[in-house]
């Protein structure tokens, strides 16, 4: 199901963002995590033309072992394209969480894999989590958990917009798997919409209660 054009319409009037967001997606190989990276800085570069790298790091181990991409989306020219401190880390293995949690920013945004990862620590303000791997294989391709979480990531972050992301994802998978992959992005960025908003009821609950 496609997001409501309101849900759309308030992304895109929020965009006026902080100039500079790193960003770091982790797990391992074989998941998708370098594909995910590229397609972010396509839809940060080719769609909202703004600044992107992407720098990417594996285990010993193509398959299986640890895999990172590093991506920093930027209103001004990017002079170090490596991320020392990320504004939001993507964590689709416990291995890759373990290893960069503590590189995140006081304030910054974590997403993890559900079913994947155990986060630890206390940062439920900024903790979101989605059984992206699980409903990837309700979809009929687990492979494409990655794209699930890509819409989860959008729907939270605001680093690109929806438009520019759909058309990077299109434009990246392979041929022949566009409209699955889209439905599989347009699920996670749903429920991302929806995460959103209970939390949203949930806060003006509590002020109500005061």
């Amino acid at each position: 199901m496609k997001p409501s054009c309101e849900n759309e319409e308030n992304m895109e009037a929020d965009k006026a963002a902080a100039p500079q967001k790193e960003i770091l997606i982790t797990g391992f190989g074989g998941q998708g995590i370098v594909l995910a990276g590229q397609i972010l800085g396509k839809a940060a570069s080719l769609g909202d033309h703004k600044e992107a790298t992407l720098t990417q790091s594996y285990g010993p181990e193509a398959r299986g072992g640890a895999c990172s991409a590093q991506v920093i989306i930027s209103e001004k020219k990017i002079h170090y394209p490596y991320v020392r401190s990320p504004d939001i880390l993507v964590c689709m293995s416990q291995g890759g969480y373990d290893k960069y949690a503590d590189l995140l920013k006081i304030d910054g945004l974590l997403i993890i894999d559900q079913d994947l990862v155990q986060a630890s620590g206390s940062r439920k303000e900024t903790l979101f989590s989605i059984p992206a791997t699980r409903m990837a294989e309700e979809l009929g391709r687990k492979m494409m958990a990655n794209i699930v979480m890509l819409g989860f990531f959008t729907a939270l972050s605001e680093a690109v917009t929806i438009e520019s992301a759909r058309t990077a994802v299109t434009g990246s998978v392979p041929r022949g798997t566009e409209e699955k992959n889209l439905n599989a992005f347009n699920r996670g960025l749903d429920f991302g919409f929806a995460v959103l908003k209970g939390r949203q009821k949930k806060a003006e609950g509590k002020k109500g209660a005061h």
